[in-house]
């Protein structure tokens, strides 16, 4: 919704503003100049990356219309999910979650939290470094250490989309000059024609460049942007896990795991201390 309505903005702003000053619509719509600014930047795209990568991209321009943002309640779920796996733990051993984590679709502990099943990436992290605590001595130090490089390669792939069209967004101003280069050439081979023909055909050249520049700063870098924005905030459920499951592994009881996990959430998604004890008390009942 938001960047549908930052398109309408846009669009509103640039083309009021130069209908305020009685400018002539028709003049801007070049559909060979869009051909050509357009067409470019798919091709220099299309070399610039593997079938991964283009995969990647268009998964991600998908989310720019829908982004799923992380909510306070997402985070509560989240946190009494590991409440309850680090107290069935502490009161009947490693082994009885073992159940849990190899089926995660069918256990009683997951389906409690439906966002956590419905997020592939995260129930895998979740089960499996539960997995490595229960077949491993792992010190604390060595599961921080093992959990980041995971959490650094997802991080890296989840960049990919943005700093693939962000590539892109940087070479639509040039794209925009070729595309009014050659509207100069043209005009030239017009040479001899009245000064209202040169007029409208150079006219024609510079909305190239408008073009260009107005796609890069005006569409494309956003959306680069919100990408790499969700991106960044996608993140951060993966760190919560990861202290809460260093804090438990190195000893600390299972509402002070979480506790530790719910500092790593930033201000505007952290409950409250009284809302996470509420929220474990019930699940504890």
């Amino acid at each position: 919704m938001f960047a549908i309505i930052g398109v309408i903005v846009v669009i509103a702003s640039v083309v009021g503003g130069y209908v305020l000053e009685h400018g002539n619509l028709s003049l801007l719509f070049q559909p060979v100049e869009l051909l050509i600014i357009g067409g470019a930047a798919m091709g220099a795209f299309l070399i610039s990356s593997t079938p991964r990568v283009f995969g990647l991209v268009l998964k991600g321009l998908l989310t720019v219309l829908s982004p799923k943002s992380q909510s306070k309640e997402k985070y509560l779920e989240l946190l009494s999910l590991l409440f309850q796996l680090f107290s069935k733990i502490r009161k009947e051993g490693l082994v009885s979650i073992e159940s849990d984590i190899e089926r995660p679709e069918t256990s009683p502990i997951f389906r409690k939290s439906p966002s956590v099943l419905a997020n592939r990436h995260m129930l895998s992290f979740i089960c499996d470094n539960l997995k490595v605590i229960i077949t491993a001595n792992i010190p604390p130090h060595e599961l921080d250490n093992l959990m980041d490089i995971e959490i650094d390669a997802h991080h890296h792939e989840a960049l990919i989309p943005s700093h693939s069209i962000s590539k892109v967004a940087d070479g639509l101003p040039a794209l925009g000059i070729v595309a009014a280069v050659l509207g100069v050439v043209l005009t030239m081979a017009k040479i001899n024609e009245p000064p209202a023909v040169l007029g409208a055909s150079i006219g024609a050249a510079l909305v190239g460049t408008f073009l260009g520049v107005l796609l890069s700063y005006g569409f494309v870098g956003p959306i680069a942007t919100n990408l790499e924005s969700q991106a960044e905030e996608n993140a951060v459920p993966l760190q919560v896990v990861k202290v809460a499951l260093v804090a438990f592994v190195g000893g600390s009881a299972p509402q002070m795991a979480v506790e530790f996990g719910r500092r790593a959430i930033p201000e505007k998604g952290k409950p409250t201390f009284d809302e996470l004890e509420k929220t474990v008390r019930g699940k504890a009942k």
